[in-house]
């Protein structure tokens, strides 16, 4: 009997997890990704992460017959690589994947997918709801999505579709993002850039507040704790709120899901201050159907999950494809 397995990298973390042919999970192993010195290291993190994960399932690596791969992009799927990620230190410049994990559990079935891919694959697979319309939205370290359109998941001739989070929603381009390039959703309401906003927004009017904005600790978090207790947070946040209404309008206008479902840190920490000012938001922006707007069901799990679909149902995340 053949186990699979499935791999979620992202900027902070990196899981895996290992199980049976009927999806029942054996082990799984969680560890920080690494920021350098090179790709390789990250590399290397995901292989520890497969082997960790297999000696938690009490399995050896060889009896895994595919491995899904959801990954922070942008991705070369010829080369089964991570190019440049966004949000990994300049000296990350290339992440080999597909070939190493091969080697490892010696099997040439990895699946490699945008991590919001393999997200929205894990909400279609796993949910009770799992509408043919669908999308699975990341606020997190980075913004990102998966769509599904009448039952596909897309995923673009290089795997890169879905980057919603550098779509330009500020025509000033008052900000940039990670990537480089300027007004992108991501510069304003990642969770990596929250804290540049305020400290951008403090600097174009200096008011009184308790965020610690010289504080190089300093972090998202720090503007949600402080929702409700000092004015200029809560001005920060009603900000990021216009701004997640925009592309979330603009994601609705795009692909008509019937359901968005949202994960991430930031999202999944904070619900009632990230996506509530949204749904309020979103009858005056939008011309077609709304969707619902919901919280992942699958929390922190939606990719690693969604990754481990892939691997039992040849890539596709299509319940008739499960692997006999």
């Amino acid at each position: 009997m053949a186990n699979y397995a499935g791999v979620d990298l992202g900027a902070t973390n990196v899981s895996a997890v290992v199980a049976d042919d009927e999806g029942t999970i054996l082990g799984s192993h969680r560890q920080s990704t690494p920021r350098g010195p090179t790709g390789i290291a990250v590399t290397e993190a995901v292989l520890s992460a497969l082997r960790a994960a297999c000696e938690d399932g009490g399995i050896d690596a060889t009896s895994i017959g595919a491995v899904g791969i959801g990954s922070i992009g942008p991705l070369d799927l010829a080369e089964g690589a991570v190019e440049n990620p966004a949000n990994l230190p300049d000296s990350i410049d290339r992440v080999p994947l597909t070939g190493p994990v091969e080697k490892l559990v010696d099997s040439d079935e990895v699946y490699l997918h945008n991590d919001t891919n393999a997200g929205v694959i894990g909400e279609r697979f796993h949910s009770e709801r799992n509408p043919d319309d669908m999308v699975y939205l990341t606020i997190s370290s980075g913004i990102g999505a998966g769509v599904a359109v009448d039952g596909n998941v897309l995923s673009g001739w290089d795997g890169n579709a879905g980057e919603v989070g550098h779509m330009v929603i500020d025509p000033q381009e008052l900000l940039t993002c990670g990537c480089g390039k300027d007004g992108h959703w991501e510069a304003y309401c990642s969770g990596n850039n929250i804290p540049r906003y305020a400290e951008f927004l403090h600097d174009e009017d200096p008011v009184d507040t308790a965020l610690p904005l010289d504080d190089a600790e300093f972090d998202a978090a720090d503007v949600f704790a402080h929702a409700g207790e000092d004015e200029f947070a809560d001005h920060v946040i009603d900000q990021v709120a216009h701004w997640n209404a925009m592309g979330i309008a603009n994601i609705i206008h795009a692909y008509a899901p019937l359901v968005i479902y949202v994960g991430g840190a930031v999202a999944l920490n904070n619900e009632e201050l990230v996506l509530d000012p949204v749904r309020e938001r979103l009858d005056d922006m939008v011309f077609t159907n709304l969707p619902e707007i919901e919280l992942t069901t699958l929390g922190d799990d939606v990719v690693v999950r969604g990754a481990l679909a892939s691997a039992l149902t040849r890539g596709t995340g299509d319940r008739g494809r499960m692997r006999n």
